[in-house]
């Protein structure tokens, strides 16, 4: 149930964490990965450890907030490797800054990125399917930021916000086309895969102070382990595969539970155990 085979799969972003955690499994699953990312040498790693790993794949490079660009890459995608069914809404920018120092500039570029990217490849991937007939499946990465308020982080909360009720629009309007569209909600993530795939690409990983951050995160969770970004892609899998043919409109979790642990706690309560110490 959960194979692609046959299948084109574009993913929007693929830096070496998230991102790539997702197009591997996808392409581990069968279907033919599209690797997108602003940066071609990113996109360049993700689509060549598929590759070596036997699975199929093709690197592009595009602006996601340029229509015209994101128009012609979809172009070269249908007619090098097929139509997409699958699209994994994955583009995004940082720029960790509360309201009172984020600049209108900014804070349009950041949501241009996030928002009008993830517009700009859903309506054309869309439209293409509803075209031909055919069904398909759009997943759309949020942040458990789109669920709690994270302070001096606006832009990134603001459009990951209104990225979980995007989904819930798409999928309602889409449902009687056979297109179903959900989200995926990942959390802090454990930094082993990504520390890895940095060193065999060259390019820079995560810093030892957020090293020390996750760390303290990963105590934090009730399972007492953060998701690695393979854990993501097994989602992602799942979400695009005929094992969730009835599913659309949901937003899976995979935070470790982390947006399920109410906020209060009590003096020398263990999270994991709920003991007292």
């Amino acid at each position: 149930m959960n194979d692609l085979v046959g299948r084109v799969a574009v993913v929007t972003g693929t830096s070496p964490n998230i991102g790539a955690g997702i197009a591997l499994e996808l392409g581990a699953a069968g279907a033919t990965v599209v690797c997108v990312d602003r940066d071609p040498v990113m996109a360049g790693h993700v689509a060549a450890d598929i590759v070596a790993r036997g699975g199929q794949a093709l690197p592009l490079s595009c602006d996601a907030t340029d229509e015209r660009a994101v128009g012609d890459l979809l172009d070269t995608v249908r007619s090098q490797v097929g139509l997409p069914a699958i699209l994994v809404n994955g583009v995004v920018q940082y720029n960790v800054k509360g309201i009172r120092e984020m600049s209108l500039s900014q804070w349009r570029s950041q949501l241009a990125v996030m928002l009008d990217g993830t517009f700009l490849f859903t309506r054309r991937v869309v439209n293409d399917l509803v075209a031909v007939g055919r069904p398909g499946s759009v997943i759309t990465l949020l942040s458990t930021a789109a669920h709690q308020g994270e302070p001096n982080n606006i832009g990134y909360c603001t459009a990951k916000g209104g990225l979980l009720n995007y989904t819930r629009s798409l999928a309602v309007e889409l449902a009687p086309l056979g297109i179903r569209c959900n989200s995926l909600t990942p959390t802090a993530t454990d930094v082993g895969e990504w520390a890895a795939r940095a060193r065999e690409w060259g390019v820079p990983g995560p810093g030892e102070d957020l090293v020390a951050e996750l760390r303290l995160a990963a105590a934090q969770v009730p399972t007492g382990r953060l998701p690695s970004p393979s854990d993501y892609g097994r989602a992602a899998v799942f979400l695009a595969s005929d094992a969730a043919l009835a599913i659309t409109g949901i937003d899976l979790r995979v935070d470790s539970g982390s947006t399920a642990l109410y906020w209060r706690r009590k003096p020398g309560e263990d999270r994991r155990e709920g003991l007292t110490t």
